[in-house]
């Protein structure tokens, strides 16, 4: 067993930490909302302060909501690669741009340590139940020392590439999310204005050609999928501001690498629309209110 600190206990960080102790590694966990640190505590894990959380451990999971505080936590000048003993492994699985996640490994190397990055797929369900899917970019030598840990949290470890390839599979995967939960979105609202039966459009869906992710798991319209964050009032689940930042990080790599995603421009300029409007905490299925409130009569 490992000894791992863990930093940002939100939606995500919180269940993937559980899954660590139930594994038996030794945890020490650091959040600034003291709440999450506190419920983590009271199961097992030793309470650090930033200063001291890269300090005797193996290894050092971030799951940060930005680039910028990612960048910051690891790489500034209080930043946890100068606190790290040497060849300290960093697991870094927030979703981040692709250069960013290249120039941090980079800066790992400089510092003595050694860095993955390593977003994920899977949602809050996924975390809780240790069955995301990690997408995993670095060198092959620190995949196989980061894969056992990973492990304990997820159910497909999938080595993309060099540094920055998990984050680019990452916002690929997510492209595709948001862009299909606006399908399903739009073809059950179409369906209602024809007055198809939506549990019936459901079933045939399912078993047909349209059948995707967003609607047997997140379906839009409360009723449909077990799982799914409608029946909940759309509490998250995968927020929409989390939604609109990944698809926002696929059109800047887009621009820079010279890729054309005109449904994935249309995506992002919805998704802001939505949470401009005041939805930013709403599960990204929520995206159905905002296909509802442009209809209109042709």
């Amino acid at each position: 067993m490992a000894t791992i600190s863990m930093i940002g206990l939100g939606a995500m960080g919180s269940p993937m930490a559980r899954n660590l102790l139930k594994a038996g590694h030794e945890l020490k966990v650091h959040d600034i909302a003291d709440s999450a640190v506190d419920v983590l505590v009271a199961d097992g894990a030793r309470r650090a302060s930033q200063k001291d959380l890269a300090c005797n451990v193996d290894v050092v999971i971030t799951m940060l909501r930005t680039e910028e505080v990612v960048t910051e936590v690891l790489a500034g000048d209080q930043g946890l690669f100068l606190q790290a003993s040497e060849n300290t492994l960093f697991i870094d699985s927030s979703t981040i741009s692709v250069n960013t996640a290249r120039t941090l490994s980079d800066q790992a190397v400089v510092a003595g340590v050694t860095m993955v990055d390593a977003p994920v797929s899977g949602g809050v369900p996924g975390a809780e139940a240790g069955t995301l899917t990690f997408m995993v970019g670095g060198d092959n030598e620190d995949f196989i020392r980061a894969e056992p840990i990973l492990k304990d949290m997820g159910r497909s470890i999938v080595h993309v590439g060099p540094a920055g390839s998990g984050q680019a599979a990452k916002i690929c995967n997510n492209l595709i999310l948001g862009v299909s939960m606006i399908a399903v979105a739009e073809a059950f609202r179409l369906a209602d204005k024809l007055g198809l039966d939506a549990k019936v459009l459901y079933e045939i869906v399912a078993q047909s050609s349209g059948n995707c992710w967003a609607l047997t798991a997140n379906h839009p319209v409360p009723g449909l999928s077990p799982s799914s964050a409608a029946n909940n009032q759309y509490h998250p689940g995968f927020s929409s501001a989390l939604m609109l930042k990944d698809l926002q990080l696929s059109q800047k790599a887009a621009c820079r690498f010279g890729a054309s995603t005109p449904l994935g421009t249309k995506a992002t300029e919805l998704y802001k629309a939505f949470v401009d409007g005041g939805h930013a905490e709403l599960d990204f299925g929520a995206i159905i209110k905002q296909i509802e409130s442009q209809e209109r009569n042709c």
